[in-house]
């Protein structure tokens, strides 16, 4: 059903452009362009103007031909990681790389390709659909900026995908909440070499806390990690001040509260015991999800999988992603793997094989919600 020499030549022309996040400008303006000549309304929003980029999320619709289908929504994002800029897709023997020196850019790219073909797949053969919203958003890998910024109201639908995901045919119904923890340890400086006992030394009391907290994988859904450490001026220089940046991640939100609540407290407890202080601050950087398999989401991917001759498996993952605030704004949404593999590497690479099986993926998902009766 798709058009395979389109499909192929479109994503090596898409990961050429160089979009990193907030400067996602040209593709903007090429996908504009390629969702209208698909039939679709397109707007742009300004949650470019707020995140300090130079694009907004596009948002575009689609009118149904059938009456009563669910409204479909189909997502993917535009921005790379860095080193995007001039990417020079290679395909040999199957593979497309870059050459080897700058990331491919397969995420995302491999998720809006195969959105675009099987829109134009709609048109050209005239298939049956109902009303289709497409989003594709902007600074994605600086922290889901798009999806936080965009105005939940215009992205309306009864569930949806994010096209993010690795593996074809993997479909994502579980995904973690994020809680981001920035600590400061407060202690006292003096002279390491003439007077040490009149300083507090803010890295041991750092170092303390850190022992004491849970690190790595707590359980099968929540983790713990720290990232970020910075302290100190010199060496003669009892340390009056370190910072600390630290996540922690779980599918469940008494866990994650938990979790916070105990590295927090260990971090306070140990500082004010040595003499010294935590300033400590807790942001919640998304909300977890959890789609039942049995729900319209993930049993029509299932089923279009299958129709499209693909081996679907329903898994949970730990990262985040779009999809944490489509489904907090009210949208059911699962991820779809699209084959990119070895992301945010020079090593990237995706199997041109499985463009077209996305891409067939797709299109077999949308003619499935048409098949269906949108609930009242």
């Amino acid at each position: 059903m798709i058009n395979r020499q389109r499909v192929l030549q479109e994503f090596m022309e898409l990961v050429a452009i160089t979009s990193p996040s907030g400067g996602e400008r040209e593709i903007a303006d090429v996908l504009k362009g390629k969702l209208q000549a698909a039939g679709l309304q397109v707007e742009e929003d300004a949650s470019g103007e707020k995140v300090g980029g130079n694009a907004g999320n596009l948002i575009a619709r689609l009118t149904g031909t059938v009456t009563g289908a669910p409204v479909l929504m189909l997502s993917a994002h535009m921005d790379s990681v860095p080193p995007c800029a001039g990417i020079r897709p290679q395909l040999n023997d199957g593979m497309i790389t870059s050459a080897g020196d700058t990331i491919l850019g397969a995420d995302c790219k491999s998720g809006i390709v195969p959105i675009l073909e099987a829109l134009r797949r709609l048109r050209e053969e005239n298939l049956p659909h109902g009303e289709i919203v497409v989003v594709f958003t902007i600074s994605e890998e600086a922290g889901l900026d798009g999806a936080i910024q965009i105005d939940p109201e215009k992205i309306r639908a009864d569930f949806g995908y994010a096209l993010d995901g690795e593996e074809v045919g993997s479909v994502t119904n579980m995904a973690p909440g994020q809680n981001s923890i920035d600590i400061v340890v407060r202690g006292k400086s003096s002279h390491a070499g003439v007077a040490p006992e009149e300083g507090i030394n803010a890295i041991v009391l750092a170092g303390k806390a850190l022992a004491a907290i849970p690190q790595g994988r707590i359980d099968f859904e929540t983790t713990c990690n720290v990232g970020l450490i910075k302290g100190g001026t010199a060496t003669n220089i009892v340390p009056d001040r370190v910072e600390i940046g630290a996540e922690a991640r779980s599918r469940d939100m008494e866990k994650l509260a938990r979790l916070t609540r105990e590295i927090t407290d260990a971090f306070s407890r140990i500082a004010a015991a040595g003499g010294g202080s935590a300033e400590i601050s807790v942001r919640k950087s998304y909300e977890p999800f959890v789609l039942d398999e049995n729900s319209p989401v993930v049993a029509t991917a299932v089923r279009a999988a299958q129709a499209a001759g693909i081996a679907p498996r329903i898994e949970a993952t730990g990262g985040g992603s779009d999809g944490n605030f489509f489904n907090r704004y009210g949208v059911p949404t699962a991820i779809l793997g699209t084959g990119m593999a070895k992301v945010h590497t020079t090593a990237e690479f995706i199997r041109e094989d499985d463009l077209y099986r996305t891409a067939e993926w797709t299109l077999a998902i949308i003619r499935e919600a048409a098949k269906m009766t949108r609930p009242t």
